[in-house]
């Protein structure tokens, strides 16, 4: 799919990679970028159109499928990071980050899939993680929530082939991004995780491993445990 002369809208496009994606959208060409955030007053990228969108909340969902009628390429970007881990986390925690991560993706994928459908097909590009493949203790919930994220983006790739639309998945390691910031770790620069996703996704691909992290746990999926949990090895 083509992004120059596309109609995009961005969840999470006020901040973090949802940001880097509404320049890169808008320099590439597209006629229109919709930055979704719950606080449309915070979307500060010239040439874009602010829009409402909590997508935990089905009203908001449904308005917006209805204000950007237009769309023919969605990008499912918001996400949050509680934080919870697997022993310790709270279980509220844990249903925040499914609320977000996967019945939100699923909730605004269902509300434009129609939408894709009546502009052409168009297509969906989904922000996951490196982390869909593998869990950390430390960050379970958030995990966990990536991997049924992935599972949902695969069972919407099947399901909106019939329409023409096509879903992409995007997976990386860390991003230099606020939602990282407390995080002593190497970090990708979000403008190189952006412009790899938009050249996978104008390419086709149904995946798109956006450096090397990604890459290497990807790999290691067919490894088996020892290669994704080398610590058990050890223990």
């Amino acid at each position: 799919m083509k992004i120059n002369g596309s109609v995009a809208l961005v969840t999470g496009g006020n901040r973090g990679i949802g940001a880097h994606f509404v320049r890169a959208l808008l320099d590439g060409g597209a006629a229109k970028v919709y930055a979704a955030a719950r606080d449309p007053r915070t979307v500060t990228a010239a040439g874009a159109v602010p829009l409402r969108l909590d997508i935990t909340d089905p009203e908001q969902v449904r308005a917006a499928a209805e204000q950007a009628a237009d769309v023919d390429l969605l990008v499912n970007n918001a996400g949050i990071a509680t934080g919870a881990d697997i022993l310790g986390g709270g279980l509220d925690d844990w249903r925040r980050e499914y609320e977000t991560h996967v019945l939100g993706t699923l909730a605004v994928s269902r509300a434009f899939a129609p939408v894709l459908a009546g502009n052409g097909g168009g297509g969906i590009l989904n922000v996951l993680s490196a982390l869909s493949w593998v869990s950390l203790p430390g960050s379970a919930a958030y995990c966990a929530a990536k991997s049924a994220q992935w599972s949902v983006t695969n069972a919407l790739r099947v399901a909106l082939a019939a329409q023409g639309t096509q879903v992409t998945a995007l997976h990386m390691g860390y991003v230099d991004t606020d939602l990282t910031a407390r995080l002593d770790v190497a970090k990708a620069d979000p403008a190189d995780i952006v412009r790899a996703a938009l050249a996978g996704f104008a390419a086709g691909d149904p995946e798109v491993t956006a450096d090397a992290t990604a890459t290497q746990v990807k790999s290691a999926l067919t490894a088996g445990v020892p290669a994704l949990y080398p610590d058990l090895a050890a223990a």
